[in-house]
């Protein structure tokens, strides 16, 4: 699985993919009102039950475990670009994914790269049509799962597990059904039109090289159905609004900026004054980027981070470190991460606390948008507590158990095309002894004195991978503050986190992550004693060799007249 930080890829990535290997896909669902009249679910039942009495080999053993998942999407995506529309698409299918397992739960046949089988199925109501999709990825699955129990049994003959650990967690069978989700039957055309008047605004800054404004409107129908007796189906919508450009320094250096907003419903997302006047802000802090002196070769001393800053060092330093995964076959660890073998022991300072809490859907009166009742595996979402005076005290578990956590806690989460695993829903940091963010920027200013540092660093915005994007000196002779660019850290990482955090503030702000398995980090502000940060590395490109064309008609256009 590749590293937490490469889920940011869109679920559109996934859907662009298949809806072209299946143009079946492309159009909108007629989506069932009632459960008795959602041929959907009532399918897979039906199916579910023959696979239960028919599926068998002769050479190969019956499943001990069947599990039918169906993820139905319907969206809406737009984007413009330097004030002109640039795409607009309807799409959505219902991708389906099924489990079959061999063996028992200690000792089953997952193997590999992974289980099950992924396909598509038709979105209308025919019955049978339906069936006969899953029955025939049903066959897959069945074949392919013999054939890995087969591989697994004869690698474990060549290995010595000291610890051995069971393959598959049961889980109460639930009964569950929910409304559907649905895209609302609107009229799209003013998002269009702000979309062209928010990135027609680069209007006022000509050395931009890229402005754009994108929407997803997306609904999104899950259905479980599987042989322990669960059967599941619920559905949510998301809408998310986004602004992103770049330009480039005097000396090359290329910056750039993002921003984006979500909501469950239309009336979440912000005004068209409210977004206009964002967009204004992001192309004010590119052309002060722009402006600003590079950061030094080197600095070390204290760091602040905002808790718009904070929120993403929690989500890429310390959620892909509290996932409960279990290690490849063979291997005696307890999971998989940088705090592996960290558990009970101290990771994080012990004025500091981590839990995640999928049953909530605001915190603090900001909305959380990794709110659930059932992961993707049929199991009650539970609030875990995962760190506890900065001490590990429980992972993040789907159903495959790892040593010391033999059951789910409702973290089994899943794209529409991924197999489950471990995840965060709502993970919130927070501290026992809050400190007013003002007293933060002063003690910031004191440690820099004490460092013999003429200014602190405040960091109020980070990009992916951590690369700071706004970053500002604080000097400690009159607090002023100095906007810097170039600059990365070298030395942020999860053993900073456990000895150089020294202090938290009291006002968290939520960082939702609308994509391909919804989830939100809270965080306050944080305050490290010190942190080493550098002037990037980074090549820098060529500026263009001549000016953008004129803001005005065009030369055909003067020519026409």
């Amino acid at each position: 699985m590749p590293r937490f930080l490469r889920t940011r890829l869109r679920l559109g990535r996934f859907l662009s993919a298949w809806i072209f290997a299946f143009p079946l896909a492309v159009a909108t669902s007629a989506l069932a009102a009632n459960p008795s009249d959602d041929t959907l679910l009532r399918a897979l039942q039906e199916e579910l039950e023959r696979s239960k009495a028919e599926l068998k080999m002769d050479s190969v053993a019956a499943p001990y475990f069947i599990e039918y998942r169906v993820t139905e999407i319907e969206a809406f995506d737009a984007s413009a670009t330097f004030g002109a529309l640039r795409s607009q698409q309807r799409s959505g299918g219902r991708f389906l994914r099924v489990v079959v397992r061999i063996g028992d739960y200690k000792e089953d046949s997952y193997y590999g790269s992974g289980e099950g089988t992924l396909d598509m199925v038709p979105l209308d109501g025919d019955v049978y049509a339906i069936r006969h999709r899953v029955w025939l990825a049903t066959d897959r699955a069945y074949k392919a799962a013999g054939e890995a129990l087969s591989s697994k049994q004869a690698a474990l003959k060549q290995m010595t597990i000291d610890q051995p650990v069971d393959d598959f967690a049961p889980a109460p069978p639930v009964q569950s059904v929910e409304p559907l989700a649905h895209l609302p039957k609107t009229d799209f055309a003013p998002w269009l039109h702000l979309l062209e008047e928010s990135s027609g605004l680069y209007r006022s800054d000509p050395k931009l090289q890229r402005f754009d404004s994108g929407l997803r409107f997306q609904a999104t129908n899950h259905y479980l159905v599987n042989s322990e007796g669960t059967v599941a189906r619920s559905g949510s919508a998301q809408y998310t609004l986004t602004i992103a450009g770049s330009t480039q320094a005097p000396d090359g250096l290329s910056l750039q900026r993002a921003h984006e907003d979500e909501a469950r419903d239309l009336s979440g997302l912000p005004s068209r004054e409210k977004f206009l006047q964002t967009t204004s802000k992001i192309l004010e802090t590119l052309k002060q980027l722009r402006e600003a002196p590079v950061a030094e070769e080197e600095y070390r001393g204290p760091v602040l981070f905002s808790n718009d800053a904070a929120a993403s060092v929690v989500y890429e330093l310390i959620a892909p470190n509290l996932l409960g995964r279990k290690p490849k076959l063979g291997e005696n660890a307890r999971t998989v991460g940088a705090w592996a073998s960290s558990y009970k022991m101290r990771v994080l300072p012990d004025f500091i606390d981590v839990v995640d809490d999928p049953t909530i859907s605001t915190f603090v009166n900001l909305p959380l948008f990794g709110d659930y009742k059932l992961d993707e595996e049929g199991v009650k979402a539970e609030r875990v507590p995962l760190v506890e005076k900065g001490q590990i005290v429980s992972y993040l578990m789907g159903r495959r158990p790892i040593r010391d956590f033999p059951a789910s806690n409702g973290h089994g989460r899943a794209a529409a095309t991924g197999g489950p695993e471990p995840y965060p829903g709502n993970l919130i940091l927070e501290t026992t002894d809050p400190r007013p963010d003002v007293e933060l920027k002063k003690r910031l200013i004191e440690l820099a004195h004490q460092h013999n540092q003429p200014y602190g660093i405040y960091v109020q915005t980070l990009g992916p991978g951590l690369e700071p994007r706004l970053v500002y000196r604080v000097y400690v002779s009159d607090g002023h503050e100095e906007l810097i660019r170039g600059a990365i850290f070298g030395d942020l990482d999860v053993r900073s986190l456990r000895s150089n955090l020294i202090a938290a503030g009291t006002t968290p702000l939520v960082e939702n992550h609308i994509e391909s398995i919804p989830f939100s980090v809270a965080s306050p502000s944080l305050l490290f004693n010190e942190l080493l940060m550098k002037r990037t590395p980074a090549s820098k490109q060529g500026l263009p060799e001549y000016g953008p064309p004129p803001l005005g008609e065009s030369t055909a256009d003067a020519t026409r007249k």
